[in-house]
This record gives C-alpha cells, structure tokens and sequence, in this order.
C-alpha cells in the first residue's frame, strides 16, 4: 500500500468537499505539501502520486532535496522565515516566497533575483499573535505598495499562520477581508496578479477555504507525523 498516495488522494478528497460546500470550484485551490523535515525520498513518492507543489521552511534542507530532484514541473514555495543573510539563495531557488513581512526583505528578495519575476505574498499576523511573524493587519498596505513597486516581483496576495488560540472561522474571514481592501487600493494593472490566499493546514482546511483560501499548506494529513530535526533554525 502507498501511503502517501493515500493520503494524498484523502487530502484531496477533504478540498473537494470543503470547495463544494463553500459554492467553489475544487481545481481553484492549491494543495502544498509542506515537507518541512521529510527527505527528498518522501517528496519523489508524493511527486509520483501527483503532488505538485511543495512548501519548505528551512532553506538549507531545502536546497539539498531541490539538489536530488531533477521534475521540471515542481513548484518550490518558501513558507518559513525569511532571514536577510538568505534573501540571495531564497530568490533564485524557490517560485513562491509566502512569508514576506518587512520592505528590508522584499528589497533585497527583488534586488537577487534573476530570471522570471519571483511569486510573493504578504504574510499578516491577523491574531496579532506575538509568537508568530508576519506584519501586523494596520501595517499591511504600507508593505504592499511597497513591495508592488519592485521591479523583480509579482506581488499575489497574502499568507496567514494563525494563533494557536485562533477561532479559524473568524480569523480566515478577516485575513479575506483585508485581502479584498488592500486589492482595491493597488493601481489597477497590478489587481489581476492580486489573486492569493495562503492559509489553512491540516486541522481546519475546512475553515480556510470556507474562507476563500486559493492555497493550503498540508503536512501532517499528508506526510504524517514530522520526524524530528536537531537544528530547528538554518
């Protein structure tokens, strides 16, 4: 028995009916596997059951899973803290980049980038939760008309990790709310690109495309427990 192609076929199932009980379309949410701390072997088998987009946090162990993996048609997201000594190599080896909350790291993620514009979203911390990162819901425009001036990224929307405390109902509707202001006040070329949300995992996936989420970033229900990592930190 694949596991993982079973899991992955049960993860599937569970957007489906969350996109069909919110009046959606199932194939306009993105399921990310986030692979944080599972090997390079796991992913292979979850690409070879269909899995096509791929969210890492820890930079190093992400460049040496990309470093064994040679499908062109994997999308790479980069979903934990940005730190600025690793703006260079966050730029050109992911296409998403969810977690961007200050305009030093937006800046330097545009000035290293080469090729094609780099895919960003705002990540806000809507519970104003002290523990997590992400610009604060006040804060929010300020970050992304600066960041939709730079000349090397597409600026796609916002990205959201709730709470522990967080009611994920309330909190999802606020971070699509927000979304919605902050489109409307982007210059009108740049509206269309303005058409993500990032939110929702494992326990209240539900919640978040109820919401309106376009991506959810799944690990447990996919991959199973995480195996346990010595240096949490790059």
């Amino acid at each position: 028995m694949n596991l993982i192609s079973d899991k992955l076929l049960a993860v599937k199932g569970q957007v489906r009916q969350a996109a069909e009980a919110a009046g959606r379309r199932p194939q306009d949410i993105t399921l990310i596997g986030a692979s944080k701390t599972q090997s390079a072997a796991t992913i292979v088998e979850a690409y070879a059951a269909g899995l096509r987009h791929v969210g890492e946090n820890y930079l190093d162990e992400a460049i040496a899973k990309q470093s064994q993996f040679t499908a062109d048609d994997l999308v790479w997201h980069f979903i934990g803290r940005v730190q600025s000594n690793k703006t260079r190599l966050i730029a050109n080896h992911f296409d998403w980049v969810h977690t961007v909350d200050r305009e030093k790291i937006a800046n330097r993620l545009s000035r290293h980038r080469t090729g094609q514009a780099l895919n960003i979203l705002i990540q806000v911390n809507i519970d104003a939760d002290q523990a997590k990162a992400g610009v604060l819901p006040e804060q929010a425009q300020a970050l992304v008309h600066h960041a939709s001036t730079l000349p090397n990224l597409r600026l796609r929307g916002l990205m959201t990790i709730l709470s522990q405390t967080s009611k994920p109902e309330s909190s999802y509707q606020s971070v699509a709310q927000l979304a919605a202001r902050l489109k409307a006040t982007l210059p009108t070329a740049q509206r269309d690109a303005w058409d993500t949300l990032s939110m929702g995992m494992s326990g209240d996936l539900e919640a978040a495309i109820a919401a309106g989420a376009t991506h959810v970033r799944i690990g447990t229900a996919l991959f199973g427990p995480r195996p346990s990592r010595v240096d949490a930190e790059d």
